[in-house]
C-alpha cells in the first residue's frame, strides 16, 4: 500500500514539476528609445539590454542596463532590477499583454557639463508601464514608458528573445 502511495505521489510531483518548468523561461533583449531629463533641454537617444526570468505568465524578474542619454561630454546610465506584473489581454488578443514594472534603479551621470566635471549618482524607485506582443513563443516585442526618477522619463521599443 505504501509503495502505491509513494509511486502516485512521485508521479504527481513529476507532472507538476514538468508543468512548472514549461511556464518558467529565461529571456534576454535590447531596447532603444528616447529619454528626457528635466535638468537638460531636449530629448536624448537611449539604448540598453536586459536579462529576465519569467516565473509564470503573470510575474517576471528583470535586470537591465541602459544608456539614458549623452550630450557633449556628459552621459547618464541606468542600472536596474525590477519585478514585472503582466496581464494577458485574452480573447482575440491572446498574444498581447499589458505589464507594470516596479523596481529599484541607480542613475549615474559621468563627464563634463559646461565647466563642471565629475561623477554623480542617485538611487530611486523605478516605475514603468508597457505593452508586449508575442510574435512567436520565443520572440516578442514591447513598448514601455519608464520613470527612473521624478525628473526623468524614457520611452523605448524593445525585442525579447526567450531561451
Amino acid at each position: 500500500m505504501f509503495k502505491k502511495i509513494a509511486i502516485a505521489a512521485t508521479l504527481a510531483l513529476l507532472a507538476s514539476a514538468s508543468q512548472a518548468a514549461t511556464m518558467q523561461q529565461g529571456y534576454a533583449g535590447f531596447d532603444a528609445g528616447r529619454s528626457s531629463l528635466d535638468d537638460y533641454s531636449g530629448k536624448y537617444n537611449s539604448f540598453g539590454g536586459f536579462l529576465g526570468f519569467r516565473l509564470n505568465s503573470n510575474i517576471a524578474f528583470e535586470g537591465a542596463y541602459r544608456r539614458l542619454g549623452s550630450s557633449g561630454g556628459l552621459s547618464v546610465n541606468q542600472t536596474a532590477v525590477s519585478v514585472l506584473g503582466a496581464l494577458p489581454a485574452g480573447g482575440d488578443f491572446t498574444q498581447l499583454s499589458l505589464y507594470a514594472r516596479l523596481g529599484y534603479n541607480q542613475l549615474k551621470a559621468d563627464g563634463c557639463d559646461g565647466n563642471v566635471c565629475g561623477v554623480g549618482s542617485t538611487s530611486k524607485a523605478l516605475l514603468g508601464l508597457g505593452v508586449a506582443y508575442e510574435f512567436t513563443p520565443k520572440i516578442s516585442g514591447r513598448v514601455e514608458y519608464q520613470k527612473p526618477t521624478s525628473d526623468s522619463s524614457n520611452l523605448s521599443v524593445g525585442v525579447v528573445f526567450g531561451f
